[in-house]
């Protein structure tokens, strides 16, 4: 038991791919069970629930939101929080220090969000629903890692961890996105607040501050910050995550106040906030009738092409320039069909596609056609990935047979 212990505290990226491939099972089976749900009768009683309001404080001092906002603007902070983490811990001690050894991934991951983006506003262009362009850019970590894990169990390490170093440059793209672009109406008052905030626990990390409690209480005034200023609230786990002491090496790193959050909260986030995310998100009512018309539709096809599509393009597109043109290279023992696997999967979006989509659509309709669509393309993506791989490794045993 020890040794299991010590090996996660050493090995923090085997711990991090165990969560995020595990938690992939968990999200699928409640987004099922949302989708049903909401096609049964016991519908209105799931709309009531996610829509009645909920108050904490006292008069003044009080937030009241719905359960459903409560879900996106509060759990889903500690889900940045982690996202923001693990980050933090790639780029001073994991694999995004070195620009060298990241250049093929990161790159990728740019081609990744970019391509996407673009085919979605062809699709969209000089209509109101252009907004919701960010949708098809970001990967899913959890799902394309659980793939992943269950249908390429002999693929080479290099090919999993380009996957998952792609997947958390998706997402910081995707927290930039929704930072500049899907912020409304900011209050400078609270906005500035915020950063004050933001500020003093980057000095209480500068000058040493240990205690947990500071940095704890500072994040909970700066996610309020940010709630009340018109910047999504979400966004504050993502800062409270670069205030975190992490230490300048992997020995410091392993007695640090971020490890040690990260140790407490990625099982949280993986296991308990995103299934309830999910459960929250994807119960969509299905009406068969309209289903071809509305699939037909550009938001649909943008998002369908986009993720499915145009995240094979951007990534696999990026890395085959970049490796031709000998400025990258292939990870150890990793071919170009793992690299174009790992580019069909990163077209599973899910859990970021699903929140920005929220972010994007205030009409009920297409929302429900926005999620509709990720679904799609996430399953499609699923379905040709695990194709692919499993394809690779039957040659794989056959070459080994002869």
């Amino acid at each position: 038991m020890e040794n299991k212990i010590h090996h996660k505290i050493l090995n923090p990226f085997l711990y991090f791919f165990k969560n995020e491939s595990s938690s992939g099972l968990i999200l699928l089976f409640c987004a099922i069970t949302a989708m049903i749900i909401a096609n049964s009768g016991l519908a209105k009683s799931y709309e009531h629930i996610l829509h009645t309001y909920i108050t904490i404080g006292y008069h003044k001092f009080s937030l009241s939101m719905s359960v459903l906002h409560w879900i996106n603007d509060g759990l889903m902070t500690m889900f940045f929080l982690v996202v923001g983490m693990e980050i933090k811990r790639e780029l001073v001690i994991g694999e995004l220090k070195s620009i060298k050894k990241t250049i093929l991934p990161i790159s990728a991951a740019i081609g990744g969000m970019i391509v996407p983006a673009i085919i979605y506003a062809l699709f969209n262009y000089k209509q109101s629903t252009i907004t919701g362009w960010g949708i098809p850019m970001a990967t899913d970590i959890a799902f394309a890692l659980g793939i992943l894990s269950m249908v390429a169990k002999k693929a080479p390490k290099g090919i999993v961890l380009f996957l998952t170093v792609l997947a958390i440059v998706d997402d910081l793209g995707a927290i930039v996105v929704i930072a500049i672009f899907y912020t409304s109406k900011i209050l400078w008052v609270a906005l500035i607040l915020g950063l004050v905030v933001f500020s003093a626990l980057l000095i209480a990390n500068k000058v040493g501050v240990k205690y947990k409690a500071v940095f704890i209480i500072g994040g909970l005034l700066l996610w309020i910050s940010f709630l009340k200023s018109g910047i999504h609230a979400t966004i504050a786990g993502v800062l409270l995550a670069m205030t975190l002491p992490v230490g300048k090496n992997e020995d410091e790193f392993k007695t640090s106040m971020l490890q040690s959050f990260e140790h407490i909260l990625t099982p949280w986030s993986a296991f308990a906030v995103m299934p309830v995310f999910a459960l929250a998100n994807s119960g969509i009512t299905l009406d068969i009738k309209n289903f071809l018309t509305l699939i037909f539709g550009p938001v649909s096809l943008g998002i369908i092409f986009g993720l499915f599509i145009g995240k094979q393009l951007g990534i696999f597109g990026v890395s085959w320039i970049l490796i031709k043109l000998k400025i990258a290279k292939l990870p150890s023992k990793v071919e170009m069909k793992h690299l174009y696997g790992a580019s069909v999967l990163g077209g599973i979006g899910f859990t970021m596609s699903l929140f920005v989509s929220s972010l994007s659509f205030s009409d009920d309709t297409i929302l429900s056609t926005a999620k509709i669509s990720i679904m799609s393309a996430s399953i499609l993506a699923a379905i040709c990935g695990t194709i692919i791989f499993k394809l690779i490794e039957r040659k794989t045993e056959n070459k080994h047979i002869e």
